[in-house]
Order: C-alpha cells, then sequence, then structure tokens
C-alpha cells in the first residue's frame, strides 16, 4: 500500500459532524469526499478508513 494511505483498519478519531477524506496525499489517494457521522462513526467508501467521534465528544449539529 502506498505510504500515506489508508489502512483497511485504520481509525481516525474525530471532534466533528463532518469529515472528509482523500485516501492518503497527492496522487496516491482518491476524490475528496466528506461524510456525515452517523451514530457517531462513518466509514470512507474509498479506502475504508473509519471516524469514529472521540469519545465524551457530543454532537455539534442539531438533530432532524
Amino acid at each position: 500500500m502506498p505510504e500515506g494511505a489508508a489502512t483497511q483498519t485504520e481509525t481516525v478519531y474525530v471532534t466533528e459532524d463532518v469529515v472528509a477524506c482523500d485516501g492518503g496525499e497527492g496522487p496516491l489517494g482518491h476524490p475528496r469526499v466528506f461524510l456525515h457521522l452517523l451514530n457517531d462513526e462513518a466509514v470512507c467508501p474509498y479506502c475504508s478508513r473509519r471516524f469514529v467521534r472521540k469519545p465524551g465528544v457530543t454532537r455539534l449539529e442539531s438533530e432532524h
């Protein structure tokens, strides 16, 4: 796997409700996608990088 690219088991802990993933740096990644954390997590459809809300961080957006 190219250096800087996500592995299938990589988990990134975040504080935001929306995150961006481009799979790594430069031409070795994939198109940038924006993911909404639903139920406190999201998985990139390209590289399977998993984004999880940090424990103790509350959701920022209002629930509709």
